[in-house]
């Protein structure tokens, strides 16, 4: 069947396969005489590009002579070679020198993610200090925390209120961070378990155009990859106001020639910067092991465990801080906090049976628990003992991938093909999955939701990824299989009841690479994101028992996104790069599982318009600027004028920073992030309001030692980090009121670092 497939396509574009001139060889690490992999080598001349495999060993198409061949890889300096007569069906050694990381190292080829490169180097120029720092790297996305810490971010992308993920991707070395059906919220994300120092690169994409991505990718995705190997241990120190105190480490314990491996663990405390103390903390722990025979194989096995208590403050309104009856950082109900862990054992194997052809495979296994204290309303449902509720679930997650992917040689310059299929699956066993309320955190007052989840994603996909001359066609497939299982233990009775989805998300492409400086690319496809298993085996009455002014057409247990992009990528001088697009996301009509109340919500068709700016400058060889600024306009399709606003959808967002390094031993940087007011409610009667806020990082290295100042809110500004419409009533008041609800945003926070590396 895979052989069809192949040949079906290579007939459809009309090319034939015969042998070429070609230059193949090996890079090298000049300063350990390793073999790199993931080197890029690129034909100035045709566009044609490869990346090296395992061994360093890279095979580079339809050269001839006069060719120049750019080696390149973030952290190296570029090497550049001029072909001639004795290159041409010959091997040659190429050796790279270490290097910051700088523009020069950027290329413009021929991907639907060029951009990551950019990303990247935005990541080492200026590395994350906390796990939640990782997505404020992605252009245009904004997060908030609202629950002590402890709690996944609330996410903001391409006009999404994305909750805690609902509608973006994200992966860990190909483990999903996304939770199905989850206590709190469709497609939780909670990235606590992934120590900063860990992180070697990130991989990311906006829109839905991705055949390899699945579930949650609609308004983008993010794939995270940890180190394989570390160079030298790390022992580092943090500790600042509000009794904070970070420690982590990175440990070799085995280097081997083939083989090696490292332990890192992290511990946070703090008791934030509330008036109740937070009493946060946080412990983790990640295991490597790395194999590579340089030859036609590589494989990883990690094992890591997360743990994370915490008290929280909550959500306060407006009116309660106005009035004096709590300061800003004070609490209506001081009882809110949780506990969750999460333990993953993944692997990941990359076979190649020739230049030509690989096939990789991942797997992993996840045990996880979570436990939620949340009031957001006080005293409206229940004046006598409030409306304080409990989420919880013990879930295990079980997965598997593989890809095969294999290149050809075409019959005329200036072409290349590249096939990939892959298949895989998903598993979640959810247990007690359940929604309370309680009363100090002790006392069970009545169950709202109560069952047993089983959700089974199965699926497959395939790309073409065609470049003749400048263009570079890239179709693409993916079928998705659902089964969602829910027993109902509320009921005096067996109630269990199942449902079956299957979906396909077709995806094109367009690349022109107008010259080696620019690229122009127009990207379409479907995307989707799962619905609640609660809310796919509900019945219409159920739902409608639940909002009778709802009128339900047609359920979407799995609701689509068709998103375009249409941009350009222009880098006009070596110390430069521009990038801008003019995009459009339409969401099917769907309804909405709310974790926090046991009920399906309506969300109708929505339609958002966007335009993203982005711009990376190196200054000097020393000093480095980057900034992206994003508009949307968000609105729903189906309500008139004045009441189609989406609750929370930003507008306009800014992020971005000017970084130094290398000078006299001094590094560091400022960076600032904006995000502009935004309705919060339908008919934006209700303001959320912006914010600018900047923060400062100081280092002098000496030696294997760093010494390091980290200023979070260097002005001091007054802001509120998540701001929600919400209806509430406090103890003393005798009518509810909607209002503002909010999280304030951390004052001017100082703490100092140390340090050593060896």
């Amino acid at each position: 069947m895979l052989k069809n497939t192949i040949t079906l396509f290579i007939f459809l574009f009309g090319i034939g396969i015969i042998n070429a001139h070609e230059l193949s060889g090996t890079v090298i690490s000049e300063e350990n005489g390793k073999p790199l992999q993931g080197v890029g080598v690129y034909n100035k001349n045709t566009g044609a590009y490869t990346y090296t495999n395992v061994s360093g060993y890279f095979e580079l198409d339809d050269i001839s002579v006069g060719d120049v061949v750019y080696f390149y890889q973030l952290g190296y300096k570029n090497e550049e070679l001029v072909i001639n007569e004795s290159h041409l069906d010959s091997t040659v050694d190429i050796y790279l020198v270490i290097s910051s990381a700088s523009l020069d190292q950027v290329l413009i080829v021929s991907k639907v993610n060029t951009l990551s490169t950019i990303l990247n180097l935005d990541l080492k120029t200026s590395p994350v200090k906390s796990s939640q720092e990782v997505l404020r790297k992605i252009p245009g996305l904004i997060i908030g925390q609202h629950a002590g810490g402890g709690k996944a971010e609330q996410i903001f992308l391409r006009g999404f209120d994305i909750d805690h993920g609902t509608d973006i991707a994200i992966d860990v070395d190909g483990m999903p961070v996304n939770m199905v059906s989850h206590a709190h919220g469709q497609g939780y994300a909670d990235m606590h378990f992934i120590i900063p120092e860990t992180i070697d690169n990130i991989d990311f994409g906006k829109g839905s155009y991705y055949a390899d991505k699945g579930n949650f990718n609609t308004a983008g995705y993010v794939d995270i990859q940890t180190k394989k190997t570390i160079d030298k241990n790390l022992i580092s120190v943090e500790a600042g106001q509000f009794n904070t105190v970070r420690a982590i480490s990175m440990l070799k314990i085995w280097d081997g020639e083939n083989s090696n491996a490292y332990v890192a663990s992290e511990m946070n405390l703090t008791d934030g910067v509330f008036d109740s103390p937070q009493n946060f903390n946080r412990l983790n722990i990640m295991g490597r092991y790395n194999y590579n025979n340089y030859k036609d194989q590589e494989f990883n096995l990690s094992l890591s465990h997360f743990q994370s208590k915490w008290d929280a403050s909550g959500q306060i309104p407006v009116r309660a801080v106005e009035s004096g009856q709590i300061g800003r950082f004070g609490a209506i109900d001081d009882t809110e906090g949780g506990n969750t862990s999460r333990t993953n054992i993944w692997m990941n194997h990359i076979q190649h049976f020739d230049e030509h052809t690989s096939l990789k495979s991942s797997a992993y296994v996840t045990q996880y628990d979570f436990e939620l204290f949340s009031n957001f309303t006080f005293f409206l449902d229940d004046p006598v003992n409030a409306d304080q509720i409990r989420q919880y679930e013990d879930r295990t997650i079980i997965g598997a991938k593989s890809v095969y992917e294999k290149s050809f040689h075409l019959d005329d310059h200036d072409k290349q093909l590249k096939f990939r299929a892959g298949v895989g699956f998903r598993y979640d066993d959810v247990n007690e999955n359940q929604l309370s309320r309680t009363k100090n955190r002790q006392e069970l007052l009545e169950r709202l939701a109560y069952g047993n989840v089983d959700e089974l994603n199965a699926f497959s996909f395939s790309d073409l990824t065609y470049k003749v001359n400048k263009w570079t066609f890239n179709p693409g497939l993916r079928l998705d299989y659902f089964t969602f299982d829910y027993e109902n233990l509320l009921t005096e009775t067996y109630d269990s009841r199942s449902e079956n989805q299957v979906l396909l998300s077709p995806k094109m492409n367009f690349i022109y690479a107008a010259s080696p400086k620019t690229q122009l690319f127009l990207k379409t496809g479907l995307g989707y994101h799962s619905n609640d298993t609660r809310f796919v085996v509900a019945t219409r009455e159920e739902i409608q028992a639940q909002n009778p002014d709802i009128t339900i057409r047609d359920i979407e247990r799995l609701p689509t996104a068709l998103s375009m992009d249409l941009g350009t990528i222009w880098k006009p001088t070596s110390k430069l790069v521009i990038n801008a697009a003019l995009w459009a996301l339409f969401l099917e009509q769907e309804f909405v599982y709310v974790g926090d109340a046991a009920v399906v919500e309506p969300s109708g068709k929505t339609r958002r318009l966007g335009v993203d700016f982005g711009l990376r400058y190196e200054i000097a060889d020393w000093l480095y600027f980057n900034t992206d600024i994003n508009y949307t306009v968000a609105r729903s399709t189906e309500e008139s004028d004045g009441q189609d606003y989406i609750p929370l959808a930003p507008d306009l967002t800014s992020a971005g920073g000017l970084n130094f390094k290398d000078l006299n031993n001094f590094s560091g940087g400022l960076s600032y992030r904006y995000i502009k007011d935004r309705p919060a409610n339908e008919d934006n009667s209700i303001v959320a309001e912006g914010y600018f806020v900047t923060d400062l990082n100081l280092n002098y290295t000496h030696k294997n030692w760093t010494f390091g100042l980290i200023v979070e809110n260097l002005l001091d500004t007054e802001w509120n980090e998540t701001q929600f419409a919400t209806e509430s009533r406090l103890i003393d008041e005798p009518e509810s009121a909607e209002e503002i609800h909010f999280t304030p945003g951390t004052p001017f926070f100082l703490r100092g670092k140390v340090s050593v590396r060896f």
